[in-house]
């Protein structure tokens, strides 16, 4: 083992200097992000009173650069040093925000959506980067424990982040808010600096051109069936989920026949739920291999799709919401520690880059269809279509499952 990669390793998570620069770099990262995109919201929706068409651009402005650049920033992170790439992404982030707000207070309001489209870009080359540091500086029984903590934090701010956003907009304006996104970009960037340097990278990232290193990474991903079969699972769960998001008002209004703002409720179950797993996985990481907790998260996630399509008391959708977010961390822990602990961490980057956008392009492909749908079908039938297909994704990770507990009694058997 080389002596720069044990540099950063602690005994104890907590400990690790590559952690805690991590973590410290992900909150702030995540204040910036929902400032950001509550204010873009809030003052997109007060300039155009409200045209569907100009709110929807908030999101096309947020996925579109993960279907763009997932793939082609995946590729850079494997050739480019990765504390390197991450701090100067945060950096760039900062100086496009602050660039947006100086034509914001100049010019034409319209470049908002700029603040929103070029960090959602850079984040596709520093986001895989953040997991080849997690690959490379902590032990492998640690992998586990410390995507539950990194998970619990985006669930945390699933709750709090949207109260955040909108008090910043309200309290100071798009101009303080946006500055305020500048700002979190730039500690983030500081939290980064405290990470021990990059290694030398390997010679084939030098001498390989990036077209040959993206075929590489697909052969990577099709050569390996554990990466196959998560991939699969990506897209039935994409597709599920794609279902469910826009339609979900739906369940408060038609059937649990209750005001629009009831939809609250099930987001904050959710949201408390994700919170809860996600510390729950984190204290049961070195007990639960990741194959399990994804199988457990799949089949939960289907039976409570199945169960808020056929109910209409409130009780019980509220108790489906929370199981869905309860379980919702098991299903992105388990897949991120299996991406990790199965990649080597020359190809960190393009298999995440490959395997991201097939969850993100389903989801945004099911999500267009879904009010036509909607209009074709009734609610009960598409939730138990999203609820069956997460049961599909549960049957790709099946012969994983089955294929470690095989290699399991194969090495207790040569022991006896």
């Amino acid at each position: 083992m080389e002596t720069n990669q044990l540099a950063g390793r602690s005994s104890s998570l907590f400990g690790n200097r590559v952690f805690q620069a991590i973590i410290m770099s992900g909150l702030f990262l995540q204040i910036g992000i929902w400032v950001r995109n509550f204010a873009v919201l809030l003052f997109v929706m007060e300039q155009t009173k409200g045209d569907p068409f100009a709110v929807s651009m908030i999101s096309v402005a947020e996925f579109a650069p993960i279907f763009i650049f997932s793939f082609i920033g995946g590729t850079f992170a494997d050739r480019w040093r990765p504390k390197r790439t991450m701090v100067w992404c945060d950096i760039l982030s900062a100086i496009s925000v602050f660039a947006v707000l100086v034509t914001l207070m100049f010019g034409t309001w319209q470049v908002v959506f700029f603040a929103t489209l070029i960090s959602a870009i850079l984040s596709q080359f520093s986001q895989p980067s953040g997991m080849k540091l997690f690959k490379m500086h902590l032990p492998e029984e640690q992998i586990q424990a410390g995507m539950s903590v990194y998970q619990t934090v985006f669930a945390v701010f699933m709750v709090l982040g949207p109260i955040l956003g909108t008090f910043a907009f309200q309290a100071f304006g798009i101009n303080i808010s946006i500055a305020i996104t500048g700002i979190a970009f730039l500690l983030s960037a500081a939290a980064l600096a405290f990470l021990p340097q990059d290694r030398f990278m390997e010679e084939e990232s030098r001498t390989t051109s990036l077209w040959e290193e993206m075929k590489s990474g697909i052969k990577y991903v099709l050569n390996k069936k554990e990466l196959s079969q998560l991939g699969l699972c990506f897209l039935a769960a994409g597709l599920g989920l794609g279902f469910v998001q826009p339609l979900s008002i739906f369940l408060v209004t038609e059937q649990l026949g209750l005001p629009k703002e009831n939809l609250q409720w099930l987001l904050t179950a959710n949201g408390i739920g994700m919170i809860i797993g996600g510390a729950g996985v984190m204290i049961f990481a070195k007990k639960v291999p990741p194959q399990k907790l994804l199988i457990f998260g799949m089949l939960a996630n289907g039976i409570g799709l199945a169960v808020m399509g056929l109910s209409t008391n409130l009780w019980l959708t509220l108790g489906a919401e929370f199981l869905n977010g309860l379980m919702l961390p098991c299903i992105q822990i388990g897949i991120n520690t299996m991406i990790l602990q199965r990649t080597e961490s020359a190809f960190i980057g393009r298999v995440n880059g490959i395997l991201s956008p097939l969850f993100t392009g389903s989801m945004v492909l099911t999500m267009s269809a879904a009010g036509i749908l909607k209009e074709q079908f009734s609610l009960v039938a598409i939730f138990e279509s999203a609820a069956i297909l997460f049961i599909i994704g549960l049957l790709f990770i099946l012969p994983i499952y089955n294929m470690k507990v095989e290699q399991k009694q194969e090495v207790l058997g040569s022991q006896d």
